[in-house]
């Protein structure tokens, strides 16, 4: 371990100790500023941020570490790193000779969403990292398996696997197993997963077991392929490095590139089917599926040129009378709520707020969707988009309990609706309006572009002015020169 240190550059260092410091572990110098107090006579604990110190000095503390379970802490850091930098450095390299699948990979890590949505905390417990194979053959390896799975939600707050489907490029099934959550459940969504707690009784298999079955099937530079993957490979606590995401890959008619068209609409667009009846649970072999079809259709060209038309899917009117608030600090008890969001309004619970972690949710209910849309508009702060072109506004407070911030989101996307009627008008007077109307703006562009033309010859007049004046300057100072 003591090569891995000192090969490693001072960004992982500092974050390694960093972690070292959170989790307060001890080394045979005990923690990081026992271990200045000890190491540096002259400034101590008085430079106890690791950013600032040398990588002498942070290789040296690493180094009072000898616990099996420590080093493996720091070797799962310094991977994560190693991941992260290949990823980074796969980008910079030539897209030269690449392999169809590679080009999809290459799309994948470059999407702006990317860094955000796969830095995942994998040096914490119960996280599996697959290795990559310095091999330049596994680097072109073509194999890809296709994965999908459902969640529940557990008492703490947290998510857990439940289901999980794996296919290969053949669209044969590998894997397709119910999961015992290692946790208690609070709710199993039924109507989404499919799943209900009768469905889990005998059920054995675990989510270790699940891992290293994926892993195994990783091995050689199997890409791993799937619909906003994230979400599953947070489930599954599994870091892999090759992946292609279909929400990626395929975009939005309007170019957007931050928002992720859904797999049912992918479907529809580029495959041509439905894939799941409205109000059905999901499928998790239907969805994996799906996802290696979708990838196999980019690949076998043809679908390049598929617009995938934004939908507007229809919002319960019940539901427009909301607001979500999200990443509400777990200091801010809920009824201090009312003094950050104006109107009269109940909150309806999302979760549990001591489940875990430091942030909740709740949602607002307003009397109807006017009082909703005016207490967005009355609340300070810079509107924006969610992923899904939901409007949002993050807002700051300042309570009894400290200054804190929140996010409150719509519950659907603005959609401005043009009123279709208008005064009735007899053809004649219509077509007089419309001649009139034309005849109007005709004359007004023509004013407008005589004026810039008015303007355009003035700065040209003055540019001439100043050229003549730098001339003259010139003149004067080579015959000062005698030149």
């Amino acid at each position: 371990m003591d090569n891995k240190f000192e090969t490693a550059g001072k960004e992982v260092l500092v974050e390694i100790v960093k972690l070292a410091q959170k989790r307060g572990m001890r080394g045979t110098k005990g923690g990081w500023k026992e271990f200045l107090s000890i190491y540096d006579k002259k400034f101590g604990v008085s430079l106890s941020d690791p950013a600032r110190r040398t990588v002498d000095v942070l290789v040296a503390f690493l180094n009072t570490f000898s616990e099996k379970d420590d080093l493996q802490f720091f070797d799962k850091v310094m991977q994560c790193h190693f991941n992260r930098n290949d990823a980074e450095k796969f980008k910079k390299k030539s897209a030269d000779g690449e392999t169809p699948e590679q080009k999809l990979v290459r799309t994948t890590v470059e999407h702006p969403l990317y860094p955000s949505s796969y830095s995942f905390p994998s040096y914490e417990e119960g996280w599996l990292i697959t290795k990559r194979s310095k091999k330049s053959k596994s680097m072109k390896s073509t194999t890809m398996i296709a994965v999908d799975c459902e969640m529940v939600l557990c008492e703490d707050g947290t998510e857990a696997l439940v289901k999980v489907c794996v296919v290969d490029r053949n669209l044969e099934v590998k894997l397709n197993e119910l999961v015992k959550p290692n946790k208690a459940v609070a709710d199993y969504r039924t109507e989404i997963t499919g799943v209900s707690a009768e469905d889990l009784e005998g059920v054995a298999c675990s989510l270790t077991y699940i891992q290293k079955s994926i892993k195994n099937m990783l091995r050689y530079g199997t890409i791993l392929v799937g619909h906003s993957l994230n979400n599953d490979l947070q489930a599954l606590k599994l870091d892999h490095a090759r992946v292609i995401d279909t929400s990626f890959v395929f975009k939005y008619g309007d170019g957007s590139s931050l928002r992720r068209p859904s797999l049912s609409d992918l479907c529809k667009s580029v495959l041509g089917y439905e894939l799941r009846k409205k109000g059905t649970p999901h499928n998790c072999l239907d969805d994996a599926c799906a996802a290696m079809k979708l990838v196999l259709a980019k690949i076998e060209g043809g679908v390049d040129n598929v617009i995938i038309p934004m939908v507007h899917k229809d919002v319960p009117e019940v539901e427009m009378a909301k607001l979500l608030l999200h990443r509400i600090p777990t200091s801010v008890p809920r009824e201090e709520l009312h003094k950050v969001v104006p109107g009269d309004f109940t909150i309806e619970i999302k979760g549990d707020k001591k489940a875990g972690g430091n942030k909740y949710t709740v949602v607002a209910v307003f009397k109807n969707q006017q009082e909703a849309n005016q207490a967005f508009e009355d609340i300070e702060g810079n509107e924006e988009k969610d992923s899904s072109g939901r409007p949002q506004k993050l807002t700051t407070f300042q309570l009894s309990t400290g200054t804190g911030s929140l996010y409150v989101r719509k519950m659907a996307q603005d959609v401005r609706i043009v009123s279709k009627k208008r005064p009735l008008q007899d053809e004649d007077t219509l077509v007089k309006s419309k001649k009139k109307s034309k005849t109007q703006t005709d004359s007004d562009q023509c004013d407008s572009h005589v004026k810039e033309i008015e303007r355009l010859k003035q700065e040209l007049s003055q540019r001439d002015q100043e050229i003549s004046n730098l001339n003259k300057i010139i003149a004067a100072l080579a015959r000062k020169q005698g030149l």
